[in-house]
């Protein structure tokens, strides 16, 4: 009678799991899908068209008093500035000519640029993902290295040099792959790209930063005014 009890238990318990894997596979299997959305059309150059001149102004007040000339240098006023590191709005790419610090304001942008793009994509029923920061703080040796690797926009003049500025690329995002083991459908990069645009022109329009839209380098050109 025993045996007969335990034997029915064991069948319906395999039965029960072979269901409950059955589910499980067709939940993996079906994707977060997004909703249909068409990337607006953004005149890029026309909109983030800050030159030079006042990326350097507002570095120069919100930044470092003057550029660093080695990593040395940078070591010893690190504790002024804030390391940046990849979280759940950002990722840092591999940094070969900079370094992840920036300064207080600069890291508060960065912050906010990262979740308002987060946010906009969700409130358009995008799938997430995050931006990725390909340049960052610039000691003059950083630069020199640089302009000899073939980059004509590195200058020794430059914004970056003050720990304000940042370079988002447009070209590439962090996708975020799965939730739950259920994968996320790709979001296409050109629309990614437009969502991060409408993002910057309203940071831009508050007057938190001066943008610039860099076609040889991929990326936006952005320092904080904070």
């Amino acid at each position: 009678m025993k045996r007969s009890v335990l034997k029915f238990r064991l069948i319906v318990t395999v039965i029960i799991l072979c269901v409950l894997g059955c589910a499980l596979e067709r939940y993996i299997a079906k994707p977060y899908l997004n909703k249909h959305v068409v990337a607006k059309s953004l005149n890029y150059s026309r909109l983030f068209n800050d030159l030079n001149p006042a990326h350097l102004r507002a570095a120069k007040e919100f930044g470092l008093k003057e550029p660093l000339q080695s990593r040395e240098d940078a070591e010893a006023v690190k504790n002024k500035l804030v390391k940046i590191k990849s979280n759940d709005y950002y990722t840092i790419d591999r940094l070969t000519h900079s370094i992840p610090y920036l300064t207080e304001g600069a890291a508060e942008l960065l912050e906010t640029i990262g979740r308002n793009f987060r946010d906009s994509l969700q409130s358009k029923g995008l799938n997430p993902n995050k931006i990725i920061v390909t340049s960052v703080l610039r000691t003059q040796e950083d630069v020199k290295r640089l302009q000899k690797s073939g980059n004509v926009n590195a200058s020794s003049n430059s914004a970056h040099n003050y720990a304000t500025t940042i370079d988002i690329t447009y070209s590439r995002f962090d996708k975020i792959e799965t939730r739950l083991l259920r994968r996320y459908e790709s979001v296409n990069t050109e629309l990614l790209k437009s969502v991060l645009g409408e993002v910057l022109m309203e940071l831009q329009k508050e007057g938190k930063c001066y943008v610039k839209y860099e076609k040889k380098q991929h990326c936006f050109h952005i320092t904080s005014r904070m």
